[in-house]
């Protein structure tokens, strides 16, 4: 088993990509040792020192670190990922799903935006940002400000301020006059 790695525009973020699907549908975020025991996976990958979040994309993982070197850490995480692939386990514990989409918020009046809104989200931003080892999600609009969740990698990256004001603001604004901003939650 060959496993590629990539840096991600989060320095604590790195992105494995096993050369087999990771998650059937959705993502799953597991920012904390106590979200982990709901993997396997996720669970070595924390036994492992200095590991602060785990992220599951549909063919990539991405772990991110609290301190230390990459070249240090890189070698268990690989280890870990590669004996978990290797023995068949499942990704995901007995009974186990990923979480659903959060509550949104909007408005009902507000709902052929929202549309176009996720929609955008959907096919121009998720794409780009999976690239990066993360995953953004649509979680509310009111009085045009979008508000949206990151995961993964981009939860806590430093570039994550400047895609959310030049990138994806800018998009939606093109597309959706009635956008004036747009804030993590």
């Amino acid at each position: 088993m060959f496993i590629q790695t990539e840096a991600t525009p989060n320095p604590a973020t790195l992105k494995f990509l096993p050369g087999r699907p990771v998650l059937e549908s959705g993502t799953l975020d597991m920012p904390s040792r106590e979200t982990a025991a709901q993997s396997p996976l996720a669970e070595r990958l924390f036994a492992i020192p200095n590991v602060a979040g785990v992220f599951f994309g549909s063919d990539f993982i991405s772990v991110t670190k609290t301190a230390g070197e990459w070249q240090q850490l890189k070698p268990a995480v690989l280890g870990a990922i590669m004996e978990h692939f290797m023995t068949g386990a499942p990704l995901l514990a007995s009974g186990t799903e990923p979480a659903p989409a959060a509550d949104e918020f909007f408005e009902e009046k507000d709902a052929d935006t929202v549309a176009t809104i996720k929609d955008l989200i959907e096919t121009r931003v998720r794409p780009a940002v999976a690239g990066d080892g993360g995953d953004i999600t649509f979680k509310g609009y009111k009085e045009g400000v979008v508000y949206l969740t990151m995961k993964g990698a981009c939860s806590g990256c430093p570039s994550s301020t400047a895609t959310l004001r030049h990138g994806i603001q800018n998009l939606l604004k093109h597309f959706v006059p009635d956008v004036v901003e747009v804030r993590p939650v």
